[in-house]
């Protein structure tokens, strides 16, 4: 039987979680989070993941599988997904994946055959000391045609850079394993700015510096917060001092996000297979007719 995956994606505050936790519901199916940080314990308000409140009652697979400040590769993730996946079709349920991390999205719904090379940590050492742009400069210097779903993304571009120096850098051809129906949600500029301005308000009032302090007490490195950026980024340089006050630290972390937004943006449009829902129009309606008609297609 054919095994069919429905994904949800879609930027930041644009609302794929309520989404996906609605179309759950209705289809007799359970999350699997496709986030590169909502993996991580303890990073909660800040990669803003969803509360036990918000789930509904819908299980939820991959939040908090990793302790902060260990390495969790893309080809980690895959493996989790593709068991969290099986299992809930295994149980005659449907599995939804949803997220924002556009390269844990493609992995999954695309089957790249990944490198299960362990990372070298002796050299990630020595890639630790260059910032960002640095990094990213000596991967196109290696490698011209690099593809990676932003710059700043400073794990990818180490992993990649790693790869090369174990001489590990053949592209197998995907194997998909399943049928994948994509569903898009997002908003106009305008509209998605103003929902990601309400968004961060509202972790701010929350708790989310709280939570940033929380984590350094506990002893994870703000090495390792930085470099998940956004959010964590810009709270611990605001807890180091580096902004005169939280009113700063908040409009610069309130661009940041609203560039970010984009960049999702441009990474997902480059997928002509993901079917955008317009989001003034009754989207939930929009997204169980076409998971329906993906789901139990007419006889021809």
């Amino acid at each position: 039987m054919e095994k069919k995956l429905i994904a949800v994606v879609g930027t930041n505050a644009s609302g794929k979680s309520s989404l996906g936790v609605e179309l759950a519901l209705r289809l007799g199916g359970e999350i699997v989070s496709a986030d590169s940080r909502q993996v991580y314990r303890g990073l909660d308000l800040g990669s803003g993941k969803i509360t036990q409140e918000e789930m509904r009652g819908v299980a939820h697979h991959l939040l908090d599988v990793c302790e902060p400040n260990r390495f969790f590769s893309m080809a980690e993730f895959q493996r989790l997904a593709y068991a969290a996946i099986d299992d809930i079709l295994t149980r005659g349920r449907q599995p939804l994946l949803v997220g924002g991390t556009g390269l844990y999205v493609d992995c999954v719904t695309e089957g790249y055959r990944l490198s299960e090379i362990p990372p070298d940590l002796a050299y990630r050492n020595e890639l630790e000391k260059l910032d960002t742009p640095a990094l990213y400069r000596l991967l196109l210097e290696k490698m011209p045609d690099a593809q990676v779903d932003s710059p700043n993304n400073r794990n990818r571009v180490m992993r990649l850079l790693e790869r090369i120096a174990a001489g590990d850098m053949e592209r197998p051809a995907p194997q998909p394993r399943y049928s994948v129906l994509k569903l898009g949600v997002t908003w106009d500029r305008q509209t998605l700015d103003a929902r990601i301005a309400q968004r961060l308000t509202l972790r701010l009032k929350a708790g989310m510096v709280d939570e940033v302090c929380a984590l350094l007490a506990q002893g994870v490195p703000p090495a390792f917060l930085d470099k998940l950026g956004l959010e964590y980024r810009f709270l611990t340089r605001y807890l180091l001092g580096e902004y005169p006050s939280e009113e700063a630290m908040e409009e610069a972390l309130l661009h940041a996000i609203r560039r970010f937004a984009r960049r999702q943006m441009t990474w997902f449009r480059r997928d002509h297979s993901i079917l955008w829902l317009d989001m003034t129009a009754q989207p939930l309606e929009q997204a169980l007719r076409a998971a329906q008609a993906f789901l139990d297609p007419p006889a021809s």
